[in-house]
């Protein structure tokens, strides 16, 4: 990392939680209290753990690393003393629960599976979440009281002009190579063997947990989604924030009662209501999904390849073959274009894209119509294959206003905000109790007032 101040903030909340988290396998340091910070305390472990983190990644800095990583706890700590005054700043156990979850998905994709990131951390999952608990909270308790601070901080076309032209040649950014695509997605056919058989283990595990056994090792043990190592528990969700026929299901239950099995687009499951508040349930569930036969995989494939072959020839246009054929219904009904989730346009660069598409969009023509090749779809996270068309692609070059003028806004308004985040800071720290040991008394801050 070099020392850019102005980097610092986003990406110390961005991997704050990794660092923290990550040094639960270090061996235990000796602690003392080496800052303060209105009520919240900064341990030397804390930033030791950190640095040998950041040593792990090959992450570097021009300047004194350990002072880098007291001041980022620094701002952070004062975000969180703020935020626990602020009323209207309120971090449930749901989004907790929530928040732990897609990190230990994450630990869990970058590991490869449930038992090496367990191995990594010398803990069972169980117990990564039990010490997640705290980090997570702070750090939802930071990150809301940062979006309070600028969200009403806007910027205006004239501004992003004027920005613009003020840049020095050396500093305009240079637009990564993007893509727009359209694609035609087909799932292959699950045997009513295959379903009833799914169907029939879940109805047993029912049994099972009426009898008395736990629903929650039951899913441990048996779920196939990602709340499986939290019991099955999802957390407070609407109505809206669910599949459609899961919440029919939910919602009806009473009590501690099961649900039958219910069909979702991710697959099937049982369902128990663990607590109402208002409008929003909190439930555990099993999911097992139906897998896929290898005939049922070469069929997909090859019904695909016909398709391909027919539009090339021009019998029919693409996008008509998108609208009948495609399982994909996000993109189907818009000639089979793409849409990306991020920024709500057609564009993807590299990294937005899974691997296989990218690695066949690059190697294609514009208006060029790809072979059939494997994917996960992202509606079911089941396999399924598809075949694409390259629309546009754009090579990596200097931006401008006429092509690239809301990557630039975007830039420029992150500059206006981290103005008046520091500003924020500046005036916080005169009227916050700050102490910090002598022995960080040398440290190159960025902002002069942490020492007093």
């Amino acid at each position: 990392m070099k020392n850019n101040k102005a980097l610092i903030l986003i990406i110390f909340l961005a991997f704050s939680l990794v660092f923290q988290t990550s040094s639960f396998c270090q061996d235990k340091i000796v602690d003392h209290i080496v800052a303060i910070v209105g009520g919240n305390i900064i341990l030397k472990s804390d930033i030791e753990k950190m640095y040998i983190d950041q040593q792990a990644q090959g992450i570097t800095s021009d300047g004194d690393m350990k002072c880098e990583i007291l001041e980022n706890f620094l701002i952070d700590k004062l975000l969180i003393a703020e935020a626990e005054m602020d009323t209207l700043i309120n971090i449930t156990d749901s989004q907790v629960n929530q928040q732990m979850d897609g990190q230990l998905q994450m630990y869990i994709a970058h590991f490869g599976s449930e038992q090496a990131v367990e191995n990594f951390f010398k803990k069972p999952l169980p117990d990564i979440r039990a010490e997640m608990r705290l980090v997570v909270r702070d750090q939802l308790m930071s990150s809301q009281m940062r979006n309070k601070i600028v969200e009403e901080v806007t910027i205006t076309p004239a501004e992003v002009r004027q920005s613009f032209r003020n840049l020095p040649e050396e500093e305009i950014p240079s637009i990564p190579t993007y893509y727009e695509y359209a694609q035609i997605t087909m799932r292959p056919l699950i045997t009513l063997e295959e379903e009833n058989r799914v169907k029939a283990e879940l109805r047993e595990l029912k049994r099972k947990i009426e009898e008395g056994s736990s629903f929650a090792a039951m899913a441990v043990m048996y779920s196939e989604g990602p709340s499986a190592s939290s019991g099955g528990e999802i957390g407070f969700l609407g109505r809206a924030q669910m599949d459609t026929e899961y919440a029919a299901a939910a919602f009806n239950l009473k009590g501690n009662k099961i649900s039958n099995v219910v069909k979702s687009e991710f697959g099937y499951h049982i369902i128990q209501l663990i607590d109402r508040k208002g409008d929003r349930i909190n439930t555990r569930h099993i999911l097992m999904t139906p897998k896929v036969s290898a005939e049922a995989k070469e069929q997909t494939k090859n019904q695909l390849d016909s398709l391909a072959n027919i539009i090339r020839k021009g019998d029919i246009p693409f996008a008509e073959a998108a609208a009948r054929f495609s399982t994909d219904k996000n993109s189907r009904n818009n000639g089979g274009i793409v849409i990306n989730p991020n920024t709500l346009s057609s564009k993807f660069s590299v990294e937005e894209l899974q691997g296989n598409v990218s690695k066949t969009l690059s190697a294609m023509k514009i208006n060029e119509i790809s072979d059939p090749f494997e994917i996960v779809d992202t509606e079911s996270r089941q396999s399924a294959f598809t075949i694409v068309k390259l629309i546009n692609k754009v090579e990596t070059h200097k931006a401008n206003l006429q092509n690239d003028y809301q990557f630039l806004a975007d830039i420029f308004l992150d500059k206006k905000r981290e103005k008046v985040l520091k500003n924020w800071i500046s005036d916080k720290q005169s009227q916050t109790y700050i102490r910090i040991d002598n022995s960080y008394a040398n440290c190159n801050f960025e902002f002069s007032d942490w020492i007093k």
